[in-house]
C-alpha cells in the first residue's frame, strides 16, 4: 500500500513538474516599452535629418541626390504601402547607406487602432523592407501623425523596436510651405542633437529645394550631420563596466537617474546590460557611463532669474518669457537643453518679463476655435477642412507647434467643421477652400497620383474650391 501511494506522489510529481514547465516556457517574455526620442543626448554640434515616406515617394530620388552631393547621411522611415508602390526608391535609399525606420504600413493613427493591429502594421512592413533590401527596419520607428501613448510604446517595444523617434523640430513641410519657411524653421531653432522631421512625398514641395542651402548654413554655424543610429549611438558594447557606480535608493526610476547625471537612459542600460529600463531594485549597483558627475546648477550672475519647478521643461518656460530656448541655452552656459530640475536658477536674456501668451486673444475675424487638451494644429486644420498654414496666418502664430489649452483660435473661411464620411470607392469629393490633393490624399488613404489619374488632373497644384473629386 505504501509502495502504491509512493509511487503515485512520484507519478503526480512528475505530472505537475511537466505541467509547470510548459506552462511556464509557453509564456512569452514583454520586452522594454519603446523609448521616446525627442533629441539627441549630446553637447556637440551635430544634426540628424529624417525623412518620412509615405504612399508615393515622389521626392525620395531628388533628396537622395541632394544628400549624395552634398555628402551627408540621413535617415529615412518607410511605409510597407510605399515600399510596394516605389520598390527602387527604397532600394536606392539603403544602398546609398542611409539609415532606415519603420512608420506603419499604411499611416493610421495608431493609438485609435487595437493593438492586435499595430503588430501586423508593424510586423508586415518589416517583412516588405527586409525582403526587399535585406535590411532591417529595427529598432526605429516613428508613430504615424507623431500619435503615440503608453499601450503604443508598449507594443512597439515588444514588436522589436526599442526606439520610438519623435522631432525636435517640424519643418511642416507637408503643409507645402515654401523653401524658404523650411530653412527658416530648421535654421532658427537648431541646436546640439537636433532631430528634423521632414517628408518625401508629394505634398513637400519646398523640401529639397531648401536643402542645400540648409546643410551649407549648418555647417557654417559648426553642425555637422549623423544619421540617427550614429547619434544614439547604438553600437556601444553594454555592460563595459566603465563609469561612475551608484546605488539605486527607494523611489528611484532609470529616467530620473539618467537626468541627474546627464545621461541617457539607454546609455545606462547599454552600461549596465539591463533587459527591462523599467525595472530596478534598491540597493542594485549601477554603473553611469561617461564622467557620471551630477551636475550643479550655477547661479545665474546676469538678468532676471527663474527657479525651475515640478513640471518645468525649458521649451515650456521659454514659451512663458517670450525668448527661444536657445537664448535661455546660451545664458545659462547648459550642455543639454533636456536636462533642467527642479530648483534650479536659471538667467533668462532679455527683459525677462513674462509674456501672457497665456492669455489667449480672442479673435475679431471667422469663425472661432477653442483649443482642447489632446488638439494639434493639424488635426484642428483637417476638422474645418482648412489648411494648417491658414490657421497660423490669421491668427499670427510664430510657431505652428505651440498652442496651448484655452487658446482661442480664428478658423478662416466659413470656419464649419466638416463631416469626414466613411469613403467607398468612386466616391466623390468637393474641394473645400484651404484644401490641396496631398491633404485629400491623405484623408482617404489614396495616393496622389490616384488622385490625378481618377481627375485627369494636369497640374496637381492647382485645384479650386468647389471642384468635385473622384476618389478612386
Amino acid at each position: 500500500m505504501n509502495t502504491s501511494r509512493r509511487g503515485f506522489r512520484h507519478l503526480f510529481g512528475f505530472f505537475l513538474s511537466l505541467l509547470l514547465f510548459f506552462t511556464f516556457s509557453a509564456t512569452p517574455a514583454l520586452a522594454a516599452t519603446s523609448q521616446i526620442i525627442y533629441q539627441g543626448s549630446t553637447s556637440n554640434k551635430v544634426v540628424a535629418l529624417t525623412f518620412d515616406d509615405g504612399s508615393d515617394g515622389y521626392y525620395i530620388q531628388s533628396i537622395l541626390n541632394t544628400l549624395s552631393a552634398n555628402n551627408v547621411k540621413a535617415t529615412f522611415f518607410l511605409t510597407g504601402q510605399g515600399a510596394e508602390n516605389h520598390p527602387q526608391a527604397i532600394k536606392n535609399i539603403v544602398a546609398a547607406g542611409h539609415d532606415i525606420g519603420n512608420h506603419s504600413y499604411n499611416h493610421p493613427d495608431f493609438t485609435t487602432v487595437s493593438t492586435t493591429e499595430m503588430t501586423n502594421q508593424i510586423n508586415r512592413t518589416e517583412t516588405i523592407i527586409a525582403n526587399l533590401t535585406g535590411k532591417s527596419t529595427k529598432p526605429f520607428f516613428r508613430a504615424p501623425f507623431g500619435s503615440y501613448n503608453s499601450t503604443v510604446l508598449q507594443t512597439v517595444g515588444n514588436a522589436g523596436y526599442s526606439y520610438t523617434f519623435q522631432w525636435t523640430i517640424d519643418s511642416l513641410d507637408w503643409t507645402g510651405n515654401s523653401s524658404t519657411d523650411i530653412y527658416n524653421r530648421v535654421i532658427n531653432n537648431v541646436v546640439p542633437g537636433a532631430i528634423v522631421l521632414m517628408h518625401a512625398g508629394y505634398g513637400a514641395n519646398g523640401t529639397n529645394a531648401a536643402l542645400p542651402n540648409m546643410i551649407n548654413q549648418l555647417r557654417a554655424m559648426g553642425y555637422s550631420f549623423v544619421t540617427l543610429s550614429q547619434l544614439m549611438n547604438t553600437t556601444s558594447t553594454p555592460g563595459t563596466g566603465s563609469g561612475t557606480s551608484y546605488t539605486v535608493q527607494a523611489g528611484d526610476t532609470l529616467y530620473a537617474i539618467a537626468l541627474r547625471y546627464g545621461v541617457t537612459v539607454q546609455a545606462i542600460v547599454n552600461a549596465n546590460g539591463l533587459t527591462n529600463a523599467n525595472l530596478i531594485r534598491v540597493g542594485q549597483m549601477l554603473t553611469i557611463p561617461g564622467t557620471g558627475t551630477p551636475t550643479t546648477p550655477t547661479t545665474p550672475t546676469n538678468g532676471t532669474s527663474y527657479t525651475v519647478k515640478a513640471g518645468d521643461t525649458l521649451y515650456a518656460i521659454a514659451l512663458r518669457y517670450g525668448v527661444t530656448v536657445q537664448a535661455i541655452v546660451n545664458a545659462n552656459g547648459m550642455t543639454n537643453a533636456n536636462l533642467i530640475r527642479v530648483g534650479q536658477v536659471l538667467t533668462i536674456p532679455g527683459t525677462g518679463t513674462p509674456t501672457t501668451p497665456t492669455t489667449p486673444t480672442t479673435p475679431t475675424t471667422g469663425t472661432s476655435y477653442t483649443v482642447k487638451a489632446g488638439d494639434t494644429l493639424y488635426a484642428i486644420a483637417l476638422q474645418y477642412g482648412v489648411t494648417v498654414q491658414q490657421i497660423v496666418t490669421a491668427n499670427n502664430i510664430a510657431n505652428a507647434n505651440l498652442i496651448s489649452i484655452g487658446q482661442v483660435l480664428t478658423i478662416p473661411g466659413t470656419g464649419t467643421p466638416t463631416t469626414p464620411t466613411t469613403p467607398t470607392t468612386g466616391t466623390s469629393y468637393t474641394v473645400k477652400a484651404g484644401d490641396t490633393l496631398y491633404a485629400i490624399a491623405l484623408r482617404y488613404g489614396v495616393t496622389i497620383t490616384q488622385l490625378v489619374n481618377a481627375n485627369g488632373i494636369t497640374n496637381p497644384n492647382l485645384i479650386r474650391v468647389g471642384q468635385v473629386l473622384i476618389i478612386p
